[in-house]
């Protein structure tokens, strides 16, 4: 089973996908960014689109890649990815689904101004990229194709997570961490996704 969590720049994906793998303990968190890291490095700047998901072969290269995870791995995928344009939607997840994957769909909503505070929070300001994106990413994800939403903005990660074990049917392992080692752990996974 994949579970895809979707999301504007700042909905909490990453943070959602990382404490949902800590509390599933045969799970896999499958980051599709790294390909377009990958592809910006190793391709001449000169052909480089502004966003990596623009270029064919990273659609190409995240549905392979799951796939093949897919294939041989008996585990849960969690995978936080920013998706809104529908082709690509069908080029990853669809193509998935008609090849006998169950991939599981989320998207984390939150309204404009939850979302600029998210991101002031992480260090980007109102004019950043991610802050540009958020009027495209919010019309997208609220399509039918986008389902199954869930909207953010007064929930905490705890119960966030807990809506997508019950829409997965599937049981999560207790958490026995302190409120603080909480707090550090989501602190040093952000630091360890800050992409300079």
């Amino acid at each position: 089973m994949i579970i895809w969590i979707n999301g504007a720049f700042g909905a909490g994906k990453t943070t959602t996908c990382f404490e949902l793998s800590r509390r599933l303990p045969n799970s896999f968190v499958y980051d599709p960014e790294n390909v377009g890291y990958f592809i910006r490095k190793n391709v001449p700047k000169s052909i480089l689109k502004g966003d990596f998901q623009d270029h064919t072969i990273w659609r190409e290269m995240n549905y392979s890649m799951l796939q093949t995870i897919c294939n041989d791995y008996d585990g849960i995928i969690i995978v936080p990815m920013t998706i809104v344009n529908p082709k690509y939607f069908d080029e990853i997840i669809t193509k998935l689904r008609s090849n006998g994957v169950e991939v599981k769909h989320f998207a984390l909503l939150a309204s404009r101004e939850t979302l600029l505070k998210r991101l002031r929070s992480r260090g980007d300001h109102k004019n950043s990229w991610p802050a540009r994106q958020i009027d495209r990413c919010m019309a997208s994800l609220s399509q039918e194709l986008f389902e199954q939403h869930i909207q953010t903005d007064n929930l905490t990660t705890e119960q966030i997570i807990e809506l997508i074990a019950e829409a997965c049917n599937i049981e999560l392992q207790p958490d026995h961490r302190s409120a603080v080692k909480k707090k550090i752990d989501r602190w040093m996974n952000q630091l360890k996704h800050i992409r300079i």
